[in-house]
C-alpha cells in the first residue's frame, strides 16, 4: 500500500511539472507549422535550439532522416523536405 502511495505522488509530482513546461517559440517562418505539429508531437522543441549551433543544412538532413528510419517519425518524404529547409534556414549554422 505504502508503494502505490508513494508511486501516486511521483505520478502527481510529474505531471505537475509537466504541465508546468512552457511552449518553445520556434522562429515565425515557413515551414514552422510543420515541424511544430511533426517534431513536437514526440519530443521537446528544445532540441532544435540545442542543437542548433552545432547544425547545418546537412546534418539537419541527416537527423531528420534518423527520426524517420531510426525511430519510425511517420514523415512523407514532400514535408521532410520542409522540415529540413526550416530548420536548415532558421537553426543552421550562419
Amino acid at each position: 500500500m505504502k508503494a502505490v502511495a508513494i508511486f501516486s505522488g511521483l505520478v502527481i509530482a510529474a505531471s505537475t511539472a509537466w504541465a508546468a513546461e512552457t511552449p518553445v517559440p520556434l522562429k515565425d517562418a515557413p515551414g514552422r507549422a510543420n515541424v511544430e505539429n511533426t517534431c513536437g508531437g514526440c519530443h521537446s522543441l528544445d532540441y532544435i535550439r540545442i542543437n542548433a549551433p552545432f547544425m547545418n543544412r546537412q546534418t539537419w538532413s541527416a537527423e531528420v532522416t534518423k527520426m524517420i528510419n531510426a525511430f519510425g517519425a511517420p514523415v512523407p518524404k514532400d514535408e521532410a523536405e520542409i522540415i529540413i529547409d526550416y530548420l536548415a534556414a532558421n537553426y543552421g549554422e550562419k
